[in-house]
């Protein structure tokens, strides 16, 4: 059987679902369908994540992109809402906090700079300034931090299901099968192939399945440096309550905690084999996380972990940044993958670029073209200081 559309989406998580919506909501002439192997999204990464929202990076480009995505997070409830009931999403602008030792503090000090000249209203603090944020923070081997208190957190969940919701109000088709491959002819897409052998045609596809993105494109023989990488999360209790909210804080080891309603959560990007993998370990909090979490805060000496969970990284091995836009060897064939962590604070802004680009033929709000696939023959990689 061969179905018809005139643009097919593949992966219906926060990427996908920002892309489609931004299209339909911009005036896309013609049906779009979303493809969601995973219709409850057990799996996806996006709920999964640490929902962290940051413009506290070292590129131009990501600095441009988080600033405009997160002035769209802060008017989602509004601009989501379907049949007059507003998008929850709980975001807490808490603020986003690096902190520093001696050899990192130069290096902050340069990012603050970029950061200010795009609008970020980051700040460098010293260490007497850190514990107004965090007056329980362990600051004797710290020089500061950067901060910015516009960023914050929000429920992840909560914004891929505001942004699948507008975009069943607005016509898109969410269609729950697996895409195995990217049908093409005389080198433009013409659709794509179930991994039951259905058919489904389309001039445009657009992949942004996620850790699964590279899959579906080497079998389409459009190999991507893509693996998939497991990140575990753990939620834990304290016995002696913070006096404040935190930011979400990384520690110079790279371990990260934040806030969960009155509990906290913790992660680390751990050097883990590529692979499909959600298994979570008690181990990796109490032999990884723990004596680092109570070395910076003496709080977190007397823990107790509740739960956790691991998702999946859609990590590019080239430079760990976003891979955006039509593929150079097939016409009709866009990329949005490879985030590294970072797609559910980007979407607003990579859905809106994908949307300008496939109606109009080129960027208009922000210019993604330094994220495309053509970096990696040309080497200008854009290298990504402040990944987490």
């Amino acid at each position: 059987m061969n179905q018809k559309s005139d643009l097919i989406i593949i992966g219906g998580g926060v990427i996908g679902s920002s892309i489609a919506y931004h299209l339909l909501k911009d005036g896309f002439q013609g049906d779009i369908t979303i493809f969601e192997k995973d219709p409850v999204y057990e799996f996806a990464a996006t709920p999964r994540s640490a929902g962290g929202i940051r413009q506290l990076f070292t590129t131009e480009i990501n600095v441009k992109i988080s600033r405009y995505s997160l002035q769209k997070y802060k008017t989602f409830p509004e601009d989501m809402a379907v049949g007059g009931e507003k998008a929850k999403i709980d975001f807490k602008q808490r603020g986003y906090l690096f902190l520093a030792e001696h050899e990192t503090l130069s290096e902050l000090e340069k990012q603050a700079k970029l950061q200010q000249k795009y609008g970020v209203p980051s700040e460098l603090l010293t260490p007497e300034e850190l514990k107004n944020i965090i007056p329980e923070v362990n600051t004797h081997d710290l020089t500061g931090g950067l901060y910015c208190a516009e960023d914050g957190y929000l429920d992840p969940y909560s914004v891929m299901q505001g942004y699948v919701k507008k975009v069943k109000e607005l016509g898109g088709q969410y269609v729950q099968d697996e895409i195995y491959s990217v049908n093409k002819e005389k080198g433009h897409v013409t659709g794509v192939v179930t991994k039951d052998g259905m058919i489904y045609s389309a001039p445009i596809v657009i992949n942004s399945a996620g850790a699964w993105a590279q899959i579906i494109s080497e079998n389409s023989g459009y190999p991507l440096p893509i693996v998939p990488l497991k990140r575990q999360i753990i939620q834990y209790d304290i016995a002696e309550p913070l006096e404040k909210p935190l930011p979400l804080t990384v520690d110079p080891t790279g371990v990260y905690f934040r806030h969960e309603g009155d509990s906290l959560i913790t992660g680390y990007s751990e050097k883990v084999k590529p692979g499909i993998d959600f298994t979570w370990k008690r181990s990796f909090f109490e032999e990884t996380l723990w004596p680092i979490l109570a070395n910076r805060v003496p709080n977190f000496e007397r823990a107790k972990i509740i739960s956790g969970w691991a998702g999946m990284y859609s990590h590019n091995t080239k430079d760990q940044n976003a891979i955006i836009g039509e593929h150079p060897e097939l016409k009709g064939y866009y990329l949005a993958c490879g985030f590294s962590g970072h797609g559910m604070q980007q979407a607003p802004a990579v859905g809106q670029g994908l949307a300008e680009l496939i109606i109009n033929g080129r960027y208009e709000t922000i210019n993604l073209s330094p994220l495309k696939f053509e970096r990696f023959k040309t080497n200008e990689l854009v290298i990504e200081g402040a990944v987490v």
